[in-house]
Order: C-alpha cells, then structure tokens, then sequence
C-alpha cells in the first residue's frame, strides 16, 4: 500500500506510528511501514485478505488515528501477491 499526501514534516514520525498501531492488528504479519520519496509505504501478509481490501482500510483507519488527518490523503495498492 501506498499514501500520498502526508506533509512532508509528519512523514518519518507516521510511519513509526502506523507501524506500532499494526501492533494491535496481529491477523497482519510482516508489518513495514516507511516513509520513502515523500509516500508512506504498508507492506503486510495476512491469509484472508487476497485483493488487499481489507489492509487498505485498516491503513486508512491507523493513519486517520495516528495522524489526526486534518489534511488531504490518498491510498493506493501497490501490489498484492498470494502466498
């Protein structure tokens, strides 16, 4: 997954966030979350959720909660492989 539009100052710090709030969302294995080129990046593996719906939306959610999103944002699936 990927999120445009995060300011640049909040980048580094959001990723540590979001990161540590996929702790509480143990059906995610894997979990990485970086900032890299001005785009905060999800990677995760789960066994039920092969389109990648389900992490977008729980990445939406951790970011709306971790950021306090008072700003424009949008996500995007990168890529999503069966395991």
């Amino acid at each position: 997954m990927a999120c445009d539009g995060i300011p640049d100052d909040r980048g580094v710090q959001a990723a540590t966030d979001v990161a540590e709030e996929f702790t509480h969302r143990p059906w995610h294995e894997n979990v990485e979350c970086q900032w890299s080129d001005a785009v905060l990046l999800l990677s995760a593996e789960n066994d039920y959720d092969p389109e990648g719906l389900a992490l977008m939306d729980e990445f939406s959610d951790a970011i709306s909660a971790c950021l306090a999103a008072d700003f424009g944002y949008s996500i995007r699936l990168v890529s999503a492989t069966g395991l």
